[in-house]
């Protein structure tokens, strides 16, 4: 016996998720995104059930050590960088990729000690103003790198999107339309040696024309569409993790009676109310307000009282049978992780990333 609180992986979801972003752009090799422990799904377990993907994107070279180690073999982009000179020898020896975003970043790569030439990303700023070089100056880094001996012979050139999950903003069009002129202006084409990158998943699923050789699909090979209405591309995505517990305990609340700490609910009829073992604790979020479905033996049911760190309460008033064990979802396929975020202010992202170690996951097909 164990405590049921678990998240259910869905592998050929996974893979069919990923088929959809190939589909959309067969011209492009698409880089699935499996930073932050894939996107909380378990990173290992991931890459294996996409063992024929072409590479594999992480924030950083922890993240792509652990893989390495753990036995993939697939290239793998640190989409940040180096944060220090030392990591540019190690990324060469283990065929990790590096996007290069700042001078400190080129310098490194430039003077490295390393007798292996190492891959390059190189990171332009078109509107996103996180990370990247100016448009203006690309070139000059560009050919600094082309001409090194410290760098592989193909260099690709990457941008990110600051607004590709709004379809109405033309943010997305203008920032495309920044990324070709400067590659105009510095007579830089797409061939052997040079590739672009600059689709995320909005991007593969709503702005065609951003689709280069490269795409780097994340939020939606794990089934989560970014947008915030019906899409349909988007719609064809199937979740990859269901989120589980169960119901441990029931009991009558009477009017007015709270339930929870704060004593923020009060019961405004007869109540039945279930106890489900899953909380903060386990990446459910404290700040779920009263009225978050939960599924409880598939029939949604408002969530009540404040969330704790290890269960949650949940109005079952109106269920004709619960029983103790009954199954409850969190999120999963028939409740969308974005529909539990918005009710939380957040979004589905934060929801995904944030579950703990503590929470088992349960690999299926």
């Amino acid at each position: 016996m164990s405590r049921p609180t678990v998240a259910i992986i869905n592998r050929q979801a996974l893979r069919d998720n990923l088929a959809l972003a190939d589909l959309l752009a067969p011209a492009s090799k698409s880089m699935p995104m499996v930073k932050a422990n894939a996107y909380g799904h378990g990173a290992l377990e991931v890459c294996k059930a996409l063992q024929n993907a072409p590479a594999f994107g992480v924030a950083c070279i922890e993240e792509a050590v652990a893989l390495r180690s753990a036995g993939i073999e697939q290239p793998i982009l640190l989409l940040e960088g180096t944060f220090s000179a030392d990591e540019v020898e190690v990324a060469a020896e283990n065929n990790f990729w590096l996007m290069v975003e700042n001078e400190a970043q080129k310098q490194a790569v430039l003077t490295s000690s390393s007798t292996q030439a190492v891959n390059v990303w190189l990171g332009m700023d078109t509107g996103m103003h996180r990370l990247g070089f100016q448009p203006d100056d690309i070139g000059q880094h560009y050919q600094a790198l082309r001409a090194s001996s410290k760098v592989a012979k193909s260099i690709v050139l990457a941008t990110h999107f600051a607004c590709a999950d709004d379809l109405e903003n033309p943010a997305t069009t203008e920032q495309t339309n920044s990324f070709q002129r400067c590659l105009s202006v510095n007579s830089i084409s797409a061939d052997e040696n040079t590739e672009l990158s600059l689709a995320n998943s909005a991007a593969i699923l709503g702005w065609p024309d951003t689709r280069r050789q490269w795409q780097r699909p994340g939020y939606m090979i794990y089934g989560n569409s970014p947008f915030p209405d019906a899409h349909e591309n988007a719609d064809q995505l199937t979740p990859v993790m269901t989120f589980q517990s169960a119901v441990i305990s029931l009991r009558k609340v009477k009017v007015g009676e709270s339930v929870g700490y704060t004593a923020n609910w009060k019961a405004p009829r007869l109540s039945t109310i279930a106890t489900i073992t899953v909380g903060y604790g386990d990446g459910y979020p404290r700040q779920a307000p009263n009225g978050t479905p939960v599924l409880i033996n598939g029939v949604r049911c408002p969530l009540v009282g404040r969330v704790s760190m290890d269960m949650i309460t949940v109005d079952v008033t109106d269920l004709n049978e619960v029983g103790i064990g009954d199954k409850a979802t969190l999120w999963g396929p028939d409740l969308p992780v974005n529909e539990v975020a918005k009710h939380c202010d957040t979004i589905g992202y934060e929801l995904l990333t944030r579950m703990p170690s503590r929470v088992p996951r349960i690999y299926l097909n």
